[in-house]
């Protein structure tokens, strides 16, 4: 079973966000970058579970600059077999799709995996778009996923239950928290990662269709109000004067 696997790079949730030129661009200055937890533990280590029970290769692919070439080493610590960096800096995530798509279309394979979402924009768009450009069915959230390398059988998470789907393969899923269980590479997959290929690819051209004006930052926290539980006529004045509730 040939496998694809798309893995991003996020601030880490300890980072301290802050923006630059006149608010319109991210500041990457002191801020620790980290795969994407998604990506990273469950939809990269369930490949290769699926690679371990049925044979194949796992192949990961990023887009984003030379700085996260670190990170992508580290899919390959843990187990990928080989690597594509596609050399640009995503503004969105319909540029992020088309430019995987692009490189996807010239491999063989039997399954695309990537995380339901990243954890910095959280908006879960880069499954669906891809699967859309390249033509194949689309599950998301998959919190479990079995195959026999022809049918997939997807396991997600509903309210007040589980819904079971059945995909027939070449197919893109995004995964989500109950796929896989986090891996820590080894020293043998560290050292076998600096060998493994890794592959650079130019982007292709691609005319945006949506451009970052700025940015803001959330009000900051306000700090906890505690009413007694006998006091109802004071907790009725926050809510109306300080929370805007009613």
């Amino acid at each position: 079973m040939k496998i694809v696997v798309c893995i991003s790079v996020t601030p880490d949730t300890t980072s301290r966000i802050s923006f630059k030129n006149q608010d319109s661009e991210f500041n990457t200055d002191g801020v620790q970058f980290i795969l994407n937890p998604y990506d990273e533990w469950y939809a990269l280590v369930r490949a290769l579970e699926l690679k371990e029970k049925w044979g194949g290769t796992v192949t990961v692919i990023h887009a984003g600059p030379p700085q996260h070439e670190a990170m992508i080493r580290k899919a390959l610590a843990i187990g990928a077999d080989d690597a594509i960096r596609i050399n640009f800096q995503p503004g969105s995530s319909l540029e992020t799709a088309v430019q995987i798509a692009h490189v996807i279309k010239g491999l063989s394979f039997d399954l695309v995996l990537l995380g339901k979402e990243t954890i910095d924009y959280q908006e879960g768009e880069t499954g669906a778009m891809l699967a859309e450009i390249l033509g194949y069915p689309f599950v998301s959230f998959a919190s479990k996923l079995d195959s026999d390398g022809s049918v997939t059988r997807i396991h997600r998470d509903i309210e007040g239950g589980v819904e079971i789907l059945e995909v027939q393969l070449p197919a893109v899923v995004s995964a989500a928290k109950g796929m896989a269980e986090q891996r820590i590479p080894n020293m043998k997959g560290i050292m076998m990662a600096k060998s493994k290929p890794f592959q650079v690819l130019e982007p292709v051209a691609f005319d945006p269709l949506v451009k970052t004006l700025g940015y803001t930052l959330p009000p900051p926290k306000q700090g906890v109000k505690m009413v007694s539980p006998e006091d109802m006529d004071e907790l009725v004045r926050l809510l109306h004067e300080e929370a805007k509730v009613f």
